[in-house]
């Protein structure tokens, strides 16, 4: 027998998108054995949208993040294997028959997750464009076998949470990264740009940094919580660093006559630290939106950097603020 297949979509207020999520699972050219939505306290009309279509919905009275949403999908749900998506992802027709292919050729592969589309699910300007073609970046990177699991779009094996527990609901971001870290070898991942989605991503600015700043706090306990080598990072060191020289120059500018060109030099310094990302901008979109990327890009490794920075603070000062280790437990079918 063929195995069976949940969609499990954790939401919150996603009345944009979850019907075009929803959509693009009913067209998928694989069938599914059931499809779970959990509505994470929503406040806007996505659990209307949810009943529309052919699903289970479950309604958690307290917004607990993602991590708790999965999780209570997980407990909920029947199938052999997990197909996780967000509730802002639309999967191509065969984003899912790809993966499972995967699966069914590397027998030793328990999880196999996708990329990002360039093309948005709804165009909503510039910010979005740039979000959508760095996160296609540096996912395409990375393609092939990984340490990391990104649960945008993913199928997996039940039995791994089996093996290594649920998600740590103690974490609001990273708490793929950790669950990852804990499969460590044992269960193989695979990153494969055969299974993709259009998503719908930030389009706001300030809306865009503060989310990095928030989710970045994280960065620091949950690598500090490692234990194996490091995983996929979206953002290199090297750009992080050039980054942080930027507003340096800027703080030493009353003891330097030169400060101009050292904040004009920090900047090429920060576009050509990651020579690949540079070339693949160009080659995407040209010189005239590269400018714009990079002057966007700046600001969210900004955002990146003081989010860890305050977030290794709070670590060292209150523990409980990072992963705790999620004991093994079995899942109900």
């Amino acid at each position: 027998m063929p195995p069976t297949v949940s969609v499990i979509i954790p939401t919150h207020n996603s009345s944009k998108t979850l019907g075009a999520c929803l959509e693009a699972v009913r067209r998928q050219d694989h069938p599914v054995t059931e499809v779970i939505v959990v509505d994470d306290a929503s406040t806007d009309d996505t659990r209307d949208i949810a009943r529309r279509f052919p699903c289970r919905l479950l309604v958690t009275d307290r917004n607990a993040g993602p991590a708790a949403a999965r999780n209570r999908g997980i407990q909920a749900s029947t199938g052999d294997l997990l197909f996780f998506l967000d509730s802002d992802c639309a999967p191509e027709p065969d984003a899912l028959s790809n993966a499972l292919a995967i699966l069914r050729e590397q027998p030793d592969v328990a999880c196999v997750h996708g990329i990002y589309a360039l093309t948005p699910l709804f165009d909503d300007g510039p910010v979005e464009a740039y979000r959508l073609l760095h996160g296609h970046y540096w996912r395409l990177r990375n393609v092939g076998r990984v340490r990391t699991t990104l649960f945008a779009i993913c199928l997996i094996r039940r039995e791994v949470f089996d093996a290594v527990g649920l998600f740590d609901e103690n974490l609001r971001a990273s708490e793929d990264v950790e669950i990852g870290d804990r499969m460590g070898d044992r269960h193989g991942i695979v990153l494969t740009d055969t299974v993709v989605c259009r998503h719908d991503d930030d389009s706001q600015l300030g809306a865009l940094l503060r989310k990095q700043f928030r989710r970045s706090q994280l960065l620091i306990p949950v690598a500090l919580a490692e234990r194996g080598p490091a995983g996929i990072r979206a953002n290199t060191p090297a750009g992080l660093l050039t980054a942080a020289l930027v507003p340096t120059s800027l703080l030493l500018a009353p003891f330097t006559a030169g400060w101009p060109l050292a904040t004009l030099l920090g900047f090429v310094l920060f576009t050509v630290a990651e020579p690949a990302l540079l070339r693949f901008v160009l080659r995407q979109r040209g010189p005239a939106f590269a400018a714009f990327f990079f002057a966007v890009h700046l600001t969210v490794q900004l955002a990146v950097v003081a989010g860890a920075v305050v977030g290794g603070l709070r670590h060292l000062t209150d523990r409980s603020f990072g992963p705790t280790r999620v004991p093994a437990a079995k899942t109900s079918r």
